[in-house]
């Protein structure tokens, strides 16, 4: 009876722990899906932040108290007086995507929005338009001849492309998230709150550093590179983060697990020195000697890839051993407009009416 008994609580706890990590993973699921999902077909790179669950974060709570507090901003003070909408309390998730080779992005984000004031607001310094029923308002750049576009796809999701034209960016639900190439990635990055997918041979410069600031054989390595993949995890009062780079071949993922290994050995030898040792400050030292001993470097087989994953955490003493080793500086303003300023040589039009 003794052991039937724990037979049956550990199958119970088994089945509990499955459906908790279902739960997890498809909550995680849906909520990158919501903004990723309007993002446009094969981007050469996609960023996404989950703000919502950073915010109960510990270690953002850390990171904001390390960080230069930014000076109060009297046109954000009216901005969101105007439109209701402040930034850190009412924008819950973001995506946005790298297009054009990198010269236009096209940002999703998802939040509790003030549709009427924040449209009254954009027209006042943008032309509405509308295109195939949808209502998108133009905002001119104050430095360039080119616009942004801006339109609501519902009522808790806006879309913004900083170059105007991008019909396909603004048009019905593209789904990127079908893409078979990007859904394997998204999925296996579900319940990172901050994470990007790059494709490396869209990067500008091919991922090619300046030989002369770095190893010729890690720049030749990372040239080899198909994706790359970064997530940050916050984990108590850590932050938890994880770079992943895919090869086509197992050759190129070994050489650089090694490279990579010689590396931390190399910085650990160097903070080890005896020179080191008198000129930096102990914190700081031992500091930066954690997170090198917290760097975890595997070779992971993906299937069509061979990838390097690398793992570190960032910790409160690094962030304060940061602060010690920067001068420092005087707090930077917030820009004086959220939004662009009109173009002088532009002129309120509406169209469709």
């Amino acid at each position: 009876m003794r052991k039937q008994y724990w037979l049956a609580i550990t199958l119970l706890v088994t089945t509990l722990a499955a459906c908790a990590s279902a739960y997890w993973w498809t909550r995680a699921h849906q909520q990158h899906s919501s903004v990723l999902a309007f993002l446009p077909r094969d981007p050469a790179a996609v960023l996404y932040i989950d703000i919502a669950a950073l915010r109960q974060s510990p270690f953002l709570a850390q990171l904001a108290a390390w960080a230069p507090q930014p000076q109060k901003d009297p046109d954000y003070a009216q901005f969101v007086a105007d439109t209701s909408f402040n930034f850190e309390r009412d924008l819950d998730h973001v995506a946005i995507a790298a297009v054009e080779s990198w010269r236009a992005f096209v940002i999703v984000g998802e939040g509790r929005f003030d549709r009427k004031k924040i449209s009254a607001y954009a027209q006042r310094i943008g032309a509405l338009k509308n295109r195939g029923g949808r209502e998108i308002i133009s905002l001119p750049y104050s430095v360039d001849t080119l616009g942004s576009e801006l339109t609501f796809l519902s009522d808790r999701v806006v879309l913004l492309v900083t170059a105007a034209g991008l019909d396909k960016s603004l048009g019905a639900k593209e789904n990127l998230d079908a893409d078979k190439d990007w859904k394997e990635r998204f999925d296996r990055l579900a319940g990172s709150p901050v994470f990007a997918v790059i494709r490396a041979n869209r990067v500008p410069g091919y991922l090619g550093v300046p030989r002369s600031y770095s190893s010729p054989q890690l720049s030749s390595l990372l040239a080899r590179l198909q994706w790359i993949t970064i997530a940050a995890k916050p984990d108590a009062d850590q932050l938890r983060l994880v770079a992943e780079g895919e090869a086509a071949s197992e050759s190129t993922s070994h050489q650089l697990a090694d490279v990579l290994n010689s590396v931390v050995i190399l910085a650990q030898t160097g903070l080890n020195d005896p020179k080191v040792r008198q000129q930096l400050n102990p914190l700081v030292r031992q500091a930066y000697l954690d997170l090198l001993k917290s760097a975890d470097i595997s070779k992971l087989d993906r299937g069509e890839t061979k990838a390097v994953r690398l793992i570190v955490s960032v910790t409160p003493a690094f962030l304060e051993a940061a602060r010690i080793s920067l001068p420092l500086q005087a707090p930077q303003p917030l820009p004086s407009n959220p939004m662009p300023r009109k173009h002088p040589a532009a002129s309120p039009r509406k169209s469709g009416t």
